[in-house]
């Protein structure tokens, strides 16, 4: 299990952006391009945020080869307050002269925003999207990108963007499926807070069921790493 804990918020959003930017060099050097799928929440935003005071001016990352795509995004316009989008729009996009951002459609029917974006993947990819960089976050309930608990989502083989309902929300999500998300070169999740504790004990060591908690699905074939601060990784064995 690859686990890095850090004192707190800070230094993890601090580790999190030189990881980025290391591994964003080191694709662009290989293939000429970046591609990352952002995560939504608190603790991503402050990795954008400190990626954009740190590197944003810097020759150290050539940001017009890097293509941002999403994990997730709620069925929102990208103006909403609640857009995933928006939040990584005002925390980064809008700050580096990143090559290509490629949004999930909220505003459209979750169906159709889901196959669009699909779509684009598979067009962009040549076929099967093999993302370089996954960006991820959980829930107190196990749940990460919008892979919630016993959802519809959990079970998609052959689709890599999908529509999840997500009953105990009362809402619909557009989501990266865990086909995509496994087929990608390298998958960090990003965990702060003493909230996320018993959630991040038991997908770690835990022996509750995948479905039970979709984080546990997450399994690339790179080993995934693990993010955490003190308070988050305070129950760990």
């Amino acid at each position: 299990m690859n686990l890095r804990v850090y004192e707190d918020a800070r230094e993890l959003s601090a580790a999190a952006a030189r990881l980025f930017v290391e591994e964003a060099r080191r694709r662009i050097d290989e293939t000429g391009r970046f591609t990352v799928a952002l995560a939504g929440g608190s603790t991503p935003k402050k990795t954008y945020e400190t990626l954009v005071a740190e590197y944003g001016e810097s020759k150290a990352l050539e940001w017009g080869k890097v293509h941002a795509f999403f994990g997730d995004e709620r069925t929102v316009p990208p103006d909403h307050e609640d857009s995933n989008y928006r939040m990584a729009r005002e925390a980064l996009l809008s700050h580096v002269a990143v090559g290509s951002v490629h949004r999930m459609r909220g505003e459209l029917d979750p169906a159709e925003a889901g196959a669009l974006y699909e779509r684009e993947l598979t067009a962009f990819f040549g076929g099967p999207p093999a993302l370089d960089l996954v960006l991820l976050g959980i829930g107190e309930d196990g749940h990460t990108a919008s892979l919630f608990p016993r959802t519809p989502a959990l079970d998609a083989r052959d689709r890599w963007v999908v529509e999840n309902p997500v009953e105990k929300l009362g809402t619909t999500r557009i989501t990266l499926t865990v086909p995509a998300i496994n087929a990608a070169k390298r998958v960090v999740f990003l965990v702060a807070g003493e909230g996320k504790a018993a959630a991040l004990k038991e997908i770690l060591e835990g022996d509750a069921e995948p479905h039970d908690c979709p984080a546990k699905l997450i399994r690339p074939v790179g080993e995934p790493i693990w993010m955490a601060d003190a308070a988050a990784a305070r129950s760990l064995s």
